[in-house]
């Protein structure tokens, strides 16, 4: 009976702790859960406390693992709901080093395992900062990995009403449908690897053309209110059109017949048209040879009778010296003024007889030049 006493006396110890933990604890008593265990991570020296907001914790508890690369390294001392997510309270070990930018997932020890939080660092962005005592990390860096309850589910849904039993039929359609067009497949196959490459190829092309346009977008945008102004007056000037068909219609009618009077016209006349043309084909070559003399006349008409091109020779500033020759001799007048008449050459004639030779005198009939060969008295009356 004395080996008793202190076996009685160690469990009215341990009796009486679980007494004080439940009055201390009063209304959140919820079973051992709500206190902490012995053995937990995250209660060593310079330990800290930081908070995750998840979108569903499912079987989550206090006392919970928290892992880091499939490594416990803290607790989970508190749950509660705030808003529409849960908020979760966590303890970490002191040597814990995660960017405060850290991610946080529900996950599952196993198939059949207990639930836990893992903490990772950020994927796709650089980390910043660094987890420490009062962190928050916030509802879009949270998650949850597939649960055993959603696998089944997916499984089952699978291989019950996903269509699995129907892939046999599927396959032996697909045989019947192409079996004796193996060739015309493999071609079709070809021929659009081919038309991938081209499209391909020209992608900048069709960028350049997406580019073009948006910025043809962007322009009927800054003209809107023309374009608002245009789409409102187009149905007055549809209105006019309709009102005037008719009239539309009858001119359409009288060009048709004008142009059927036209082209027989020109089927009639068209022997005649060529023959003039050829006629005056001749014509047109004399004037276009005759162009430079016609310009140079068209040049000393303006100024007569000092050509503009020599103006500058004699009109220096304000005088000019001025030389003139004046021809009155037979044959000169009878150039000058009957020359197409009927009595042209009749003062030449007259001029020969009174004894003026060609070579020594101005004439039309010869190549002399009244500046160079001047008249003289000997050479007649």
């Amino acid at each position: 009976m004395r080996a008793s006493k202190p076996r009685t006396a160690a469990v009215a110890a341990v009796v009486f702790a679980a007494l004080v933990g439940v009055l201390l604890s009063g209304c959140q008593w919820r079973g051992l859960n709500s206190i902490t265990m012995p053995g937990t991570e995250g209660n060593g020296p310079g330990s800290f406390d930081v908070q995750a907001q998840l979108p569903n914790v499912n079987n989550l508890q206090p006392n919970s693992r928290v892992r880091v690369d499939d490594v416990n390294v803290g607790t989970v001392t508190k749950i509660e709901r705030q808003g529409w997510h849960a908020l979760v309270t966590i303890r970490l070990n002191g040597d814990v080093s995660l960017p405060e930018n850290a991610t946080a997932k529900l996950g599952q020890t196993s198939l059949l395992g207990s639930q836990h939080v893992e903490l990772a660092p950020p994927a796709g962005v650089p980390p910043t900062g660094r987890l420490r005592q009062g962190s928050l990390i916030p509802l879009q860096n949270a998650g949850a990995y597939p649960t055993t309850e959603q696998t089944l589910a997916a499984v089952s849904l699978l291989f019950n009403g996903g269509g699995v039993g129907q892939l046999h039929d599927i396959v032996e359609t697909l045989s019947t449908a192409l079996r004796g067009r193996e060739k015309d497949l493999r071609s079709l196959i070809e021929q659009l690897d081919r038309f991938v490459g081209y499209v391909d190829g020209q992608t900048g092309d069709i960028i350049d053309a997406t580019t073009s346009l948006d910025r043809l977008a962007g322009t009927f945008a800054n003209q809107r209110p023309v374009v608002d102004r245009a789409l409102q007056t187009i149905p007055d000037a549809l209105s006019v059109l309709k009102d005037e068909r008719e009239h539309l219609a009858e001119a359409l009618d009288q060009l048709g017949k004008f142009s059927a009077v036209a082209a027989d016209s020109v089927n009639q006349t068209k022997v005649n048209l060529v023959a003039e043309l050829k006629d005056l084909a001749p014509v047109v070559r004399s004037l276009a040879n005759a162009g430079p003399a016609l310009t140079r006349s068209l040049g000393m008409l303006a100024a007569f009778p000092f050509p503009i091109d020599t103006l500058q020779n004699w009109l220096r500033g304000d005088y000019g010296n001025l030389s003139v020759t004046i021809d009155l001799t037979l044959s000169r007048l009878d150039q000058s003024f009957f020359t197409g008449t009927r009595f042209e050459g009749d003062l030449t004639k007259l001029e020969l007889q009174w004894g003026r030779t060609i070579g020594q005198m101005p004439s039309p009939y010869t190549y002399g030049n009244p500046l160079i060969a001047p008249y003289h008295l000997d050479q007649g009356p």
